[in-house]
């Protein structure tokens, strides 16, 4: 089975229970192994955090769930499956176009196009068939007023996205992604270049979005990991090595490198 769509009618992601199933996944780059023999499940409720030191795997298992990786040159998946609403995400015949519509992804980076605000959130909107101005008003509108931008940018809809402050780029390229009502939202540490007041506002922004979407982020912050998650994945050296209630991971973790890494003994 695929995820091929017609702009027409774009194809909805069967919910199910778990959401995002990854089965015995090993990945790396050429003969390379960067992931090991990973399986986890995740629920379509709540923010998942995957944390680990600096090279452990979960910035690439990240874009192993929308299949980032394949921009890479030798990127191979040796064995195992990714599957999203019960489908395999990397069967053969997969519309990957389509596949990340569904699985959207914030950049540790902000990256508005060079277009202006309006039409960094109207582009995508075309593709999956919005025409009449109408209708692409409102969902820029509704989409700026999701991530709290609308606000601040109304009055300047077309001034060039890049000229907004990095937050504010931050939650204009969020409310890029939202606009095209994906089922997942994937955050490659996306507070790490702003400041303490723009993180503020990504954080409250994640507690606001994960009541519409499944959201999984990868972060160096543990305060941060403890302050949005729901469930906490700890990676080390291509491995998952404890997955469980963020509370637990922090408060209890079952195994001692767990304790150690969220201790602040090593990482």
């Amino acid at each position: 089975m695929n995820l091929t769509t017609s702009i027409a009618e774009p194809e909805v992601l069967v919910r199910s229970s778990p959401l995002i199933e990854v089965c015995g996944l090993t990945f790396g780059y050429g003969d390379g192994r960067i992931l090991d023999d990973i399986s986890l499940a995740m629920e379509a409720e709540g923010v998942t955090a995957f944390i680990g030191p600096s090279g452990c795997g979960k910035s690439t298992l990240l874009r192993c769930l929308n299949r980032m990786n394949d921009l890479i040159d030798g990127a191979q998946l040796h064995a195992g499956t990714v599957r999203i609403g019960g489908r395999d995400i990397y069967q053969r015949g997969v519309d990957v176009i389509s596949l990340r519509q569904r699985v959207g992804m914030i950049f540790q980076r902000s990256n508005p196009f060079p277009r202006s605000i309006y039409e960094n959130i109207a582009f995508g909107l075309r593709l999956q068939g919005f025409r009449t101005k109408s209708a692409l008003d409102e969902r820029v509108e509704r989409s700026l007023q999701r991530v709290a931008l609308w606000d601040e940018v109304k009055d300047r809809l077309f001034a060039r996205g890049t000229d907004l402050s990095l937050g504010q780029q931050q939650r204009l390229c969020i409310a890029r992604a939202v606009a095209v009502e994906p089922e997942v939202l994937l955050m490659d540490e996306p507070c790490s270049a702003l400041d303490p007041v723009a993180t503020a506002r990504i954080e409250e922004l994640i507690h606001q979005l994960k009541n519409d979407f499944k959201i999984v982020i990868v972060t160096h912050n543990m305060q941060q990991a403890a302050r949005v998650s729901d469930r906490t994945a700890f990676f080390y050296q291509g491995r998952l090595i404890e997955y469980n209630d963020t509370e637990q991971i922090f408060i209890n973790p079952a195994d001692p490198q767990t304790e150690a890494y969220v201790s602040g003994r090593f990482g």
